[in-house]
């Protein structure tokens, strides 16, 4: 599921800012784009998130802000005055120029930016608090997704439930059509049918369209797909391998159809299902 958190560390000389962006994804994972981590805490964070996110494609960005009097750094005198030094007898004199000395104090190491490793064992409970603020805030946005996921998908299968109620309520009409098309086809290759004989033809042809099997299936994947997603904290594979045994059915009533508003409710049934599909790529 897509998500999204962020929450800052005060630390001493600027504020870490940490961001945390998920999107669906079969595993976890898990993307740290920063140097600023230590080594010896990168197993232990990938940990972290792994435990309170479970899966997704998770990015980690840290950003480092320091405060004023920490970017202003402080200047290395003795290596301006070595630099000034030997360049005195190329310049004749003892007083740089103050482009010189501008392009003097932009060489490495010149200016001390300040300390390098901003993340200390010292003040690394405050970074794991931020890390463990900006998970709560991407869980609960993927909260907010999911009880709008839950209502369509919910919806979606009780819909089809709905539709495969008017098809039990097509039944009758599709046996009359069943009916009707064998006495034309009869009819039109001049075969007389007796009314024994036909009703035993009949009894044969409907037996091979017959899709009560096919319903009563159907209604035991929409109440088993309903009980998962409400009762288990990580249903999403679950509900893949429910929604193919869904397809199934649906697949096989629109072959035994032979009925034109069946065929229809079947096409929604379809279209239905390819939603929930669709949808159930983003639960965990």
């Amino acid at each position: 599921m897509t998500g999204y958190g962020k929450a800052v560390a005060q630390l001493e000389g600027g504020n870490l800012t940490v961001e945390i962006r998920s999107l669906n994804a079969k595993s976890a994972d898990i993307s740290l784009k920063t140097s600023l981590i230590p080594k010896d805490k990168d197993i232990a964070v990938r940990r972290k998130i792994a435990d309170a996110l479970v899966r997704g494609t998770i990015d980690v960005f840290l950003t480092w802000e320091p405060t004023a009097a920490a970017a202003a750094g402080k200047i290395n005198t003795d290596l301006v005055k070595e630099y000034c030094a030997q360049l005195e007898p190329v310049m004749g004199t003892s007083k740089p120029d103050p482009a010189v000395l501008a392009s003097i104090l932009r060489f490495p190491d010149v200016v001390d930016g300040g300390k390098k490793d901003f993340i200390t064992e010292e003040n690394w409970p405050l970074v794991e608090a931020a890390f463990d603020e900006c998970l709560k805030k991407v869980d609960q946005y993927r909260i907010h997704e999911g009880e709008a996921l839950h209502k369509d998908i919910v919806g979606r299968v009780g819909l089809i439930q709905s539709l495969y109620d008017e098809i039990e309520a097509m039944e009758g009409e599709r046996i009359e059509t069943v009916r009707a098309k064998i006495l034309k086809a009869a009819e039109d290759l001049k075969v007389s049918l007796g009314g024994e004989r036909f009703e035993q033809e009949m009894i044969l042809y409907l037996e091979k369209l017959d899709i009560n099997e096919e319903k009563v299936r159907l209604r035991q994947h929409c109440k088993y797909f309903l009980d998962t997603i409400e009762g288990e904290p990580y249903p999403g594979k679950k509900l893949g391998f429910i929604i193919q045994e869904m397809g199934r059915e649906i697949n096989t009533t629109g072959s035994k159809a032979s009925h034109a508003g069946i065929q229809k409710c079947v096409v929604r049934c379809k279209d239905e299902l390819e939603k929930i599909r669709e949808q159930s790529m983003n639960i965990l």
